[in-house]
């Protein structure tokens, strides 16, 4: 008889709050923790195989103090629930109308601020396309769609899902030892510093890294994104389709610094760009300077050039 397997250990709130648990119809519990009282600001992470809200930590503890937050665990990670369905750009984006529509209204009905992380950005920005009437304005930071000259202006709703590599990445079962593999501490760390472009990493946010992808059903959502199949495909036509003010930030060390594919934004009046000496996730390494810059761009002001 096999040696009974571990149980995981609980999973810790990743920000400070109050859990808000929204239904998901078809999907199952998306969890966000509010703190604050003020204007409301939405923060989403990024996707990848250990991500969560911790991500997002800096921004949150800073802007609680002068805003209502919310830091929402998107479908398939941190404190959300886990099942085995399809993780795609829909239903990321789903639980973001849902996670906007509980804080317009916790906030008077007043449209949010929101900032992403990364692929979180495309989610975001498809979000506040579908529903402007949401969002006053957007914060990008270090978003995805921008890397080469490629551009991207698939069918509306199209993903790039490399065709067969979900069902191959699953396999009759080696799709949770594969990842595992992916998310031993050591593998853990090895990225983290690929998106630091440094050693010199965030260790509490390895340490929580680590035990989210301890949780059950962690690799579902991340094996979906192995196969590309949470990149969208006309995502050039919806970052184009951006009315409101958007902010886009990123770094120059690490894995994450081509972003040549934004080209055809930089002469649009609403949108203005900042790049920091820091890799993919500047909130970290500079928080006290991209909290003022995000606390400039909220106030509707020109973002200082760092």
């Amino acid at each position: 008889m096999p040696p009974a397997t571990a149980p995981s250990p609980p999973l810790p709130a990743p920000v400070s709050g109050d859990p808000v648990v929204l239904q998901l119809p078809g999907f199952g519990r998306v969890v966000a923790l509010v703190a604050g009282q003020g204007a409301p600001l939405l923060l989403l992470h990024s996707v990848n195989a250990a991500a969560s809200a911790a991500e997002v930590r800096p921004l949150h503890e800073h802007f609680r103090h002068s805003r209502t937050v919310l830091s929402i665990d998107l479908p398939g990670y941190g404190l959300s629930d886990r099942p085995d369905v399809a993780y795609t750009p829909r239903l990321m984006t789903d639980a973001l109308h849902a996670a906007s529509a509980w804080l317009r209204q916790r906030c008077g009905g007043t449209p949010v601020d929101a900032l992403a992380l990364s692929l979180g950005c495309e989610f975001l920005a498809r979000a506040a396309v579908e529903r402007p009437a949401d969002y006053r304005s957007l914060a990008l930071v270090s978003p995805t769609g921008f890397m080469g000259t490629r551009v991207w202006r698939g069918a509306p709703g199209s993903t790039r899902a490399v065709p067969g590599l979900l069902k191959a990445l699953r396999g009759p079962g080696w799709g949770g030892a594969l990842f595992r593999g992916l998310t031993r501490p050591g593998v853990i760390r090895y990225f983290l510093e690929r998106t630091w472009g440094a050693k010199a990493i965030d260790e509490a946010l390895w340490q929580y890294d680590v035990l989210t992808t301890r949780q059950p059903g962690a690799e579902f959502a991340p094996l979906h994104f192995l196969s590309a199949g949470l990149f969208s495909a006309d995502i050039h036509t919806v970052y184009g389709q951006l009315q409101l003010p958007v902010w886009m930030s990123h770094g120059v060390r690490g894995d994450f610094t081509d972003y040549r594919g934004c080209g055809f934004l930089r002469q649009q009046p609403n949108w203005q760009f900042s790049v920091y000496p820091t890799g993919a996730l500047p909130q970290f390494e500079l928080p006290e300077a991209v909290c003022a810059d995000l606390a400039s761009f909220l106030a509707g002001q020109q973002v200082p050039q760092r």
